[in-house]
């Protein structure tokens, strides 16, 4: 096989790119396959953010892989043990060598008359070059990866201290007995926050409004008595499925009796931080529960910070900075020597890609989502997108055995191309991730949609996608499956 063709070509060497390689391996053996990926190095975004405490905000017995226990103690782990466990998957089962590191994939042409994809491929310091495949598989995830969100904040080009964004931290920052301001109230700032005061003079989280915060254990002590008396495989499958069944009793209460869910996330809150904050200004959000992600802290250790004192919130506007701190719309004045902003990521769909498909470029706003993984009318491509209420790589694994099923199936028949067509031209389109962050409204219209019904509608739901994707034959007659027209 040419070193420029495979039949399989993933995009993205991060948690789900590694994840569909290992899945290709065990599932369909017979089939070449290459990973571009954009940076030096694989692991996405656990080795591209080096912040202090980064860490999951899910259990890694949901976000780790189905076929690859969990081995450590900590259920709720740090940036750098996920990063072994990538790295290891890939070891165990050979896929490095099938990397293409600093290639990034800018165009993906099809041709019909062949079935192929070509790929325009850019390298820096060096020309575009081609590869081409029969089936792409897009890994790339949400973000985009070479710069983050940062709002003009109103004279902050007057501050003299540093200014930080957590996806860009500088190595060796020395941050001890320095006064922080953390802007932002998301999963970024709430794990900074008591990571930090643990040796700055004081850390200040200042948000606009409040999130929901609830606390949960580093370590899942039903986990560690099960891996004493069963096969670890069985503990960690037992486990997973536990906290799967969590998740969503949690979610489906949120939707239904979200007055509710509220109420006892403030109960929980109020127990944590006494009378030392003030619950209701600073943790009571004027949205429900899971319109937005829940924001969790391992071992309560954003409340013990604010318990004691090395660390505070602060929800306020901000007026303008200054040179030594932030004025505020309150009158309020925070000193700083430090000020991060922890203001939210870039949404970046398909990793920047542009999409062609028999010389006609595909805008994705006009395309449809089939089942959350298929735009419609672009053959012999999936995408690998997780759930917005439960772990990312639940819906990846998903993805990737159905990619898998469709291949061999498409050998099995003698087909040579798989594509979603939307018979319904009539049909409510919306967006396609159903999140009110502000990450998500910033860029969601330059997204595929999601139609009003199944199969173009995301329930996210697990145990619905493991009967359609997993068990599920592939016979919908929006699939349509065929030969090359040449």
């Amino acid at each position: 096989m040419p070193n420029n063709h495979v039949d399989v070509l993933i995009i993205g060497a991060g948690l789900s790119g590694i994840g569909a390689a290992s899945h290709l391996e065990r599932e369909a053996p017979n089939k070449t396959y290459a990973i571009l990926e954009s940076r030096a190095a694989m692991g996405g975004t656990w080795d591209l953010f080096r912040y202090p405490g980064i860490r999951s905000d899910s259990d890694m017995h949901t976000l780790g892989y189905s076929f690859k226990p969990w081995k450590h103690e900590r259920a709720i782990a740090d940036g750098p043990a996920i990063l072994d466990y990538i790295r290891e998957t890939a070891k165990e089962y050979d896929v490095e060598k099938h990397i293409r590191y600093n290639h990034r994939a800018s165009k993906i042409s099809w041709d019909s008359d062949s079935a192929t994809w070509t790929v325009t491929v850019k390298q820096e310091g060096k020309r575009a070059s081609k590869i081409t495949c029969n089936f792409i598989y897009s890994c790339t995830g949400y973000y985009r990866y070479d710069k983050g969100y940062t709002p003009d904040f109103p004279g902050v080009e007057q501050f003299t201290g540093q200014m930080i964004h957590p996806q860009h931290w500088p190595e060796n920052l020395d941050y001890s007995s320095k006064k922080v301001v953390v802007i932002g109230s998301g999963a970024t700032a709430i794990t900074l926050v008591p990571e930090m005061a643990k040796t700055a003079a004081h850390v200040t989280m200042l948000q606009r409004s409040p999130t929901y915060v609830v606390s949960r254990p580093g370590q899942d002590q039903f986990a560690l008595r099960l891996a004493k008396y069963l096969p670890q495989k069985t503990a960690y499958l037992i486990t997973r499925w536990k906290n799967v069944t969590m998740q969503a009793l949690i979610f489906q209460f949120s939707r239904r009796r979200p007055e509710k869910m509220k109420e006892w996330l403030l109960k929980l809150t109020r127990r944590e931080l006494g009378n030392k904050v003030d619950v209701d200004t600073h943790f009571n959000p004027n949205y429900n529960p899971w319109d937005q992600r829940l924001c969790v802290v391992p071992d309560s250790d954003l409340f013990r910070s604010l318990r004691k004192g090395t660390s505070s919130v602060v929800t306020d506007h901000i007026k303008k900075f200054s040179e030594t701190g932030i004025d505020l719309q309150s009158g309020l004045r925070l000193e700083a020597d430090i000020v991060i902003s922890a203001t939210g990521l870039e949404l970046l769909a398909m990793g920047g890609m542009e999409i062609e498909v028999d010389g006609d470029t595909k805008q994705l706003p006009d395309t449809l989502g089939y089942r959350g993984m298929m735009l419609s009318d672009v053959p012999n491509f999936v995408l690998a997108a997780g759930y917005t209420n439960a772990s990312w790589t639940l819906k990846c694994d998903l993805t990737s055995e159905f990619v898998c099923r469709m291949l061999n199936r498409m050998d099995k028949k003698g087909f040579q191309y798989c594509v979603a067509r939307n018979q319904n031209s009539k049909m409510e389109q919306v967006a396609f991730l159903d999140l009110d962050s502000g990450y998500v409204n910033r860029s969601i219209d330059k997204f595929p949609k999601q139609g009003a019904r199944s199969p173009w509608r995301l329930y996210q739901n697990y145990l619905l996608d493991i009967i359609s994707l997993r068990f599920r034959a592939m016979g919908d007659k929006e699939l349509e499956f065929g030969r090359a027209k040449g």
